[in-house]
């Protein structure tokens, strides 16, 4: 896999350490232009920049903060595509390999409102992001950046598992080192292959961020509060769980928070959990109380939940702002769909 350089004019000088440097998918996602519709009977679709890890530089970069990604993509116009778009929404593209035998990964979805988004994969045998290699680390950029943040789907399989670890080494458990709990089946063997990777991989971080169902994975706990106190017991500093409709919890060792959803129109809630997590990590490198962490990464869920798209629907810190504050008031509630990011 060769990598790209830097455009010039469109980063910064390349010593200077990112804010917020992740590593994991990316790719083009193909959304339907019919709300309601499966995809046998859909005319017409969207194309947009996609993969998790990269929703999430874009929604930190969307912030203010100087992100760049560890990923790669196939050697055809897809590929330069999710390249290009990296760089117009803001994240540094220098760590973007270019793989010679896979081609760059598509994601189609269905959009069901409020809850029911089905995603289908095109990345088998595997995806250029997967294929990675430990080598290829820039391990100084990954141990001076300010966040590190990597996800679950890229340790289920080589070489991708083994450059993460590489990463995390070179990081030494240095703070605000996230992991995304991030567990999609379709990318596992099984359930405890999944979690006996995750085992490994939080001994290496110390924030963690995930839903129920990925805290089962995690640590065998559903129960929000017993799910952060085991990730807690293994050495983080901070855990995340999102409770759905009773909104998410943070927990440290000395405080415990929890926020309510937010009330949206939901038209697409996949790239809610992303823009939650860019804004989580902007709150983070803020040094905010946690409280004010959650509402925030909330509302820049929820904002995006009622978007079609997911990258290019990433909201401005005003955005954000002027939900979270509202949230804060009572006469705010209404009666629209509780959004789960």
């Amino acid at each position: 896999m060769t990598h790209s350089s830097t455009a010039p004019g469109d980063q910064v000088a390349a010593d200077a350490p990112f804010d917020v440097l992740a590593i994991g998918r990316c790719g083009v996602d193909v959304y339907p232009h019919q709300i309601g519709v499966g995809l046998a009977e859909v005319s017409t679709f969207g194309k947009f920049l996609g993969g998790s890890a990269a929703n999430v530089t874009v929604a930190a970069a969307r912030l203010g903060r100087r992100s760049a990604l560890i990923s790669g993509v196939g050697d055809d116009p897809f590929g330069g595509f999710v390249r290009a778009e990296l760089a117009r929404l803001g994240v540094d593209n220098r760590y973007i390999g270019t793989d010679q035998q896979f081609p760059t990964p598509v994601t189609f979805c269905e959009i069901f409102p409020p809850d029911d988004f089905p995603l289908y994969f095109y990345r088998r045998p595997s995806a250029p992001d997967m294929q990675v290699r430990a080598e290829q680390i820039d391990t100084a950029a990954v141990a001076a950046a300010h966040l590190y943040w990597s996800t679950v789907t890229g340790l289920s399989e080589e070489p991708s598992r083994a450059a993460h670890f590489a990463a995390w080494e070179a990081r030494g458990r240095t703070r605000l080192t996230v992991l995304d709990l991030d567990y999609r089946p379709m990318f596992w063997e099984s359930g405890s292959a999944a979690t006996a990777q995750v085992q490994r991989a939080l001994s290496q971080v110390t924030v963690a961020v995930g839903n129920r169902e990925e805290c089962e994975i995690a640590v065998g706990e559903t129960d929000p509060h017993r799910a952060a106190d085991a990730l807690l017991d293994m050495g983080l500093d901070l855990a995340v769980v999102k409770q759905g409709p009773r909104g998410v919890l943070g927990k440290t060792r000395h405080e415990s928070v929890e926020v309510a959803p937010n009330r949206i129109d939901v038209i697409n809630g996949l790239g809610a959990g992303d823009s939650f997590g860019g804004s989580l990590c902007h709150g983070l490198l803020a040094g905010w109380p946690l409280e004010k962490i959650l509402r925030h990464a909330n509302a820049a869920g929820a904002i995006v939940a009622g978007r079609l798209e997911c990258s290019t629907a990433m909201p401005t810190a005003d955005e954000v702002a002027a939900l979270a504050d509202a949230a804060r008031t009572p006469s705010s509630a209404d009666t629209e769909e509780k959004i789960n990011v």
